[in-house]
C-alpha cells in the first residue's frame, strides 16, 4: 500500500522558520517526483516547489530565496526548509509523489498545517 505522510508543521511567529518533512513509500519514491504544495483558507491550493527524481528543484517566486526543498533518497523522505515565514504563508501543506507509468499517478499526504503569527 503506498502513503505519503506529512509532518513537521506547527506553530512560529513572523520570521521564524519550520522544516516540512515528507515520508513516501519506498515503492514510489526513487521513481517519482516530489512536490510540496499548499492550500491557506478560502484559496485554491498552489505550487510551492519541486524537487524531480534527478534532483532538479523548481521554486514558485513568492518562496524563491525562503524555502528550500531537499530530498534523502536513503530515507524516502523530501524536506521543505522554510526561512523568513510570513503571515501570509499560513496554510495547511501537502507533500505529493507523482510519477508517469503509461498514464499519471498522484499520491498525496493529508498535509500538515503551518500557521506564522505577526
Amino acid at each position: 500500500q503506498v502513503h505519503v505522510v506529512e509532518s513537521g508543521g506547527g506553530l512560529v511567529q513572523a520570521g521564524g522558520s519550520l522544516r516540512l518533512s515528507c515520508v513516501a513509500s519506498s515503492t514510489i519514491f526513487s521513481i517519482s517526483d516530489m512536490g510540496w504544495y499548499r492550500q491557506a483558507p478560502g484559496k485554491q491550493r498552489e505550487l510551492v516547489a519541486q524537487i524531480t527524481r534527478g534532483g532538479t528543484t523548481n521554486y514558485v517566486p513568492f518562496v524563491r530565496g525562503r524555502f528550500t526543498i531537499s530530498k534523502d533518497n536513503a530515507k524516502n523522505t523530501v524536506y521543505l526548509q522554510m526561512n523568513s515565514l510570513e503571515p501570509e504563508d499560513t496554510a495547511v501543506y501537502y507533500c505529493k509523489a507523482e510519477y508517469r507509468l503509461g498514464r499519471t499517478y498522484e499520491y498525496w499526504g493529508q498535509g500538515t498545517q503551518v500557521t506564522v503569527s505577526s
